[in-house]
């Protein structure tokens, strides 16, 4: 046998390879020869009014149309996520797919981010037999999920979530059984978890959080072994954490957080060996934490147990942990001494919330090496130690020469009631706290009347300012002949034809009755502008949020433009319409999605539930989050809506927050398209409402 081929026979080999490369490729990159599918995708292209310039009619389909891939000739695969309507298709935008029934082969169909407002069509689950990807993410879909999609049985991935979704979650969604991804987060979902969903073998990933889901978590969950990432989290789920969860031994993450669950933290959790991130946050979890929880969790880099009712020692063996990264135990009733802890944590990028506690005695040493650590809220006393500089977030305690400090009764009567001895603070004598509280209260008198002064000059300025203004458009009113609108004009078309099946679901007057407890006086929210609020519960048990509308006490158009602008126009920062009732001539009544948070102008500042009664003010990061929401609402309306659309009453009480803080836009009567206004200036535009 020859050790080496010649040269010739190499570069025979490489020629050889070459062309069936070559012809491989082409056979791959066919041209579409199905009639039908062609005619299929022009008819799509058509549908979805997709412009030229991404699906060109003279262009061949499977080579130069973005997004659709061919293989063999035939249709695989359609991407509409990123690409834009024409002005023409932008108008009246629907759920309007019907020709991907005639492609067989599809394989995967991706929508995220584009707009396809309406329900999922029931013959989609039932005709795309060939289906393995289904991507609605962030597409304005409503209503409910289809039982059809069970039928999908080469399905592994379906992304629904950031939609309007409504209704339980169908029990044939179990069916899926190549299901590798499944996640219906962001959405409106009520109901229990299915018990079904304990067969989805295969399943990796699974999440449902954001929703209204109700019930206990599923024992059967524990099924899954393959699952990596479980999230539940902001729901109403109620009972205990099912101690079978601690046999997904490849379980990476879990987020159970902002729900209703009870009961204590099974020491089986410990069994997830795998586990990097535990996030039980903001329940109503009690009882103690065990040594035998963590002592196997070797690979976790975040736990949060925020805002429960755990009381006990923190185990010591998470301050021995070298990959744990974040720990929030804030809002508990954790209690005893850290000073004598030995921290062996990797600490130089480790940031730990301890605030809110029941912690006391002396301060831990060698703090200087964390990059946060907050002692808050606690009992801690003594003295700071050097190295604490600005990482550690020390108010609220018993220390001594730091400001924003409990009051001496306060730490004496905590440490009184545990038989504990207390510093009172370095004990100063009398004529020393009599003099400093003397300059104190000078201080603060200085600062109060010198901040009135300050806001009463500026007022002046702003008044000043006006005059002038409206001196200067009066001026240029008369010059240019402009007035204001004429009297009586509304933003609506003299006739408005609402099709209400398209803005939620109808209700019955008895049934709103029934949810706002006869409107009762301890239901109301407020009195607003456009009508009074009533908190709800619907037969689900979800909240919900009821705007009453008296036309005998308001114009007819306030209801009605609202109405119009969510029947044409659907986002993730428009406050979801659930439903209506319009039965009754004089009084309307439309059901929204409840905001947890409220609106801005209630959780800018909010009174914390501690002694004292400070205000406690929003983060700059959450802060930072609702103006870029804002700005994402109001941009959709002004630029992506034909015609554009302007809000017209932009208040701290029009910007809703939901339980993530995250911004949807309300107060949508007073909505105006810009059309037939071109003869108006900007200031007139704006300022044609008195508030």
């Amino acid at each position: 046998m020859e050790a080496h081929r010649s040269p010739p026979e190499v570069v025979l080999t490489l020629l050889v390879l070459l062309v069936f490369v070559s012809c491989f490729a082409r056979a791959q990159n066919n041209p579409l020869r199905n009639n039908t599918e062609r005619s299929a995708l022009f008819d799509l292209r058509s549908s979805l009014g997709l412009r030229a310039k991404d699906w060109p009619r003279r262009g061949e389909p499977c080579w130069n149309w973005t997004g659709v891939a061919c293989q063999n000739g035939r249709v695989v695969g359609i991407s509409v996520s990123g690409l834009q309507r024409t002005r023409a298709g932008s108008v009246n935008p629907q759920f309007a797919v019907a020709s991907l029934a005639n492609l067989s082969l599809l394989a995967t169909f991706n929508s995220s981010g584009f707009a396809l407002p309406g329900s999922i069509p029931d013959w989609l689950g039932q005709s795309l037999s060939a289906l393995q990807v289904l991507d609605l993410r962030s597409a304005s879909v409503r209503g409910p999920i289809p039982q059809s999609l069970g039928s999908l049985g080469s399905l592994h991935s379906l992304y629904l979530s950031g939609n309007s979704l409504t209704g339980a979650i169908p029990s044939q969604l179990g069916q899926l059984s190549a299901l590798s991804v499944l996640n219906l987060s962001q959405n409106s979902l009520t109901g229990p978890i299915p018990q079904t969903f304990s067969t989805l073998s295969n399943l990796i990933s699974l999440d449902l959080s954001s929703n209204y889901l109700s019930g206990p978590v599923p024992p059967g969950l524990a099924n899954l072994t393959k699952l990596q990432f479980l999230n539940l989290s902001s729901n109403i789920l109620t009972a205990s954490i099912p101690n079978q969860l601690g046999q997904l031994f490849q379980l990476v993450e879990l987020d159970l957080s902002s729900n209703n669950l009870m009961g204590t933290v099974p020491v089986d959790l410990g069994g997830l060996r795998s586990l990097q991130k535990m996030l039980l946050g903001n329940n109503g979890l009690q009882g103690s934490l065990s040594d035998k929880l963590f002592s196997n969790l070797t690979r976790l880099q975040f736990l949060v147990l925020s805002d429960n009712k755990i009381e006990g020692d923190i185990p010591g063996v998470l301050w021995s942990m070298h990959g744990l990264r974040f720990l929030d135990v804030s809002g508990n009733n954790f209690t005893g001494v850290l000073a004598n802890l030995s921290w062996n944590v990797n600490s130089t990028n480790t940031m730990f919330n301890l605030s809110n506690n029941l912690f006391y005695g002396a301060l831990p040493t060698s703090l200087g090496k964390f990059s946060l650590i907050d002692f808050s809220g606690n009992y801690f006393q003594g003295k700071v130690p050097n190295d604490i500089e600005t990482n550690a977030s020390l108010n609220r305690n018993c220390l001594q020469s730091v400001m924003d400090q409990r009051s001496s009764e306060d730490c004496r009567l905590f440490y009184a009631e545990r038989n504990l001895s207390f510093d009172n603070f370095g004990a100063p004598s009398p004529a020393e706290s009599s003099t400093k509280s003397n300059k104190r209260w000078i201080f603060i008198l200085a600062g109060l009347f010198g901040g009135l002064g300050f806001i009463v000059l500026l007022v002046l300025v702003l008044l000043l300012l006006l005059r002038r203004c409206d001196k200067r458009i009066a001026s240029q009113r008369e010059i240019a002949n402009v007035g204001p609108a004429p009297e009586g004009r509304s933003p609506l078309p003299a006739k408005v034809s609402i099709n209400s099946s398209g803005v939620g679901e109808l209700f019955t007057y008895e049934q709103i009755l029934h949810y706002t407890d006869g409107f009762s006086e301890i239901n109301l929210i407020k009195h607003g502008h456009s009508g009074d609020l009533f908190r709800g519960i619907l037969e689900s048990g979800a909240p919900v949020v009821v705007k009453r509308v008296d036309l005998r006490a308001l114009k007819k158009e306030s209801y009605m433009m609202e109405l119009d602008v969510l029947n044409k126009v659907s986002h993730m920062r428009l406050v979801p319409l659930l439903g209506h009732c319009l039965e009754h001539d004089s009084e309307k009544l439309l059901v929204y999605k409840y905001m947890p948070n409220g609106d801005l102008s209630n959780s800018l500042y909010r009174v914390t539930n501690l002694e004292d009664d400070n205000l406690q003010s929003l983060d700059w990061i959450t802060r930072l989050k609702i103006a870029i929401g804002a700005a994402e609402g109001l941009s959709y309306l002004h630029h992506e809506c034909s015609p554009p659309l302007v809000h017209r009453d932009v208040q701290a009480s029009s910007i809703l927050l939901d339980d993530k803080f995250e911004v949807r836009l309300g107060s949508l009567s007073e909505v105006h398209a810009q059309e037939g206004d071109s003869h108006q200036n900007v200031i007139t535009k704006l300022l044609r409402k008195p508030q």
